[in-house]
């Protein structure tokens, strides 16, 4: 092995006991009953094993556990079926100002939450969908138009033209060619989306913290910050949490991981 290579693979190597570092300290406090817990015994295995932290951080995030996945599933399924649209438009279609439009919608994505967020909250509390996970759908749905826009539409147009004019010129309206033409073969665009999305709605928590009003509103995230006790801090328990949150994001990119730079780099290279 050349000189070169073995520094590269020994930064490589010192890059990532930093990354699992954390993580080690996480999996450790996570299975430690609390008596054992002690700055001096941070870097030490279980002495006892224990799944206490895991059982008590399950009962008390559960119910918001559970909101996060009724929020998360739906606004990305959504907000994807509507990127893939847009995609399909602003790709294929011909139409005035086209670019224009494009270009206000990708504006969204450089809208801070914060700027938006008492005009947002009042709009929410005019059509009564403020403090409930429908209000919190839409948010979501809505901030991520302008990123699966962008997504499907570079996707979109690395497919042929005359494909879609073929199924134009067949009798098959707009509908019917997305449905018959694009959306079979749209899948690793999906996967990327999916990917994306529901790893950023999961883990959002400015919106989730504001636009829900009730404790049994609100998602994990939200739920997770409450953990902590008041004198207190049950530290395997809090551990056991940041797990269990983590965990659906975590499971979703290992189902959909290989998918994912493939799909992402579709279409970023023409010809």
């Amino acid at each position: 092995m050349k000189i070169r290579e073995f520094f590269t693979y020994f930064l490589l190597a010192v890059i990532a006991l930093f990354i699992l570092i954390p993580i080690y300290v996480l999996l450790a406090t996570t299975f430690k009953p609390l008596e054992e817990i002690g700055i001096s015994d941070m870097w030490k295995l279980p002495a006892n094993w224990s799944f206490s932290g895991f059982i008590k951080a399950f009962q008390k995030l559960g119910p918001n556990l559970k909101n996060s996945f009724y929020l998360t599933i739906p606004a990305t399924i959504i907000s994807a079926f509507l990127g893939s649209i847009n995609g399909y438009v602003f790709s294929k279609v011909r139409f005035k100002y086209a670019n224009l439009i494009f270009t206000l919608i990708l504006f969204g994505m450089f809208i801070p939450y914060q700027s938006v967020l008492f005009p947002l909250i009042r709009f929410l509390q005019s059509i009564k969908l403020y403090g409930t996970i429908p209000g919190l759908i839409l948010v979501h749905v809505v901030y991520g138009i302008p990123i699966t826009t962008l997504i499907f539409r570079n996707y979109y147009s690395e497919v042929p033209d005359e494909l879609v004019e073929a199924a134009y010129m067949d009798g098959a309206g707009f509908f019917k060619t997305y449905s018959k033409v694009l959306f079979p073969i749209s899948i690793p665009a999906f996967v990327v989306v999916i990917i994306w999305q529901f790893t950023n709605i999961w883990n959002e928590f400015l919106f989730a913290v504001t636009v829900t009003s009730s404790p049994d509103k609100q998602p994990v995230t939200v739920a997770l910050v409450n953990l902590a006790g008041s004198q207190v801090v049950e530290w395997n328990v809090q551990m056991a949490g940041a797990l269990i949150t983590a965990l659906p994001t975590l499971v979703v990119y290992v189902l959909l991981g290989k998918y994912f730079i493939r799909g992402l780099l579709a279409g970023s290279v023409k010809g």
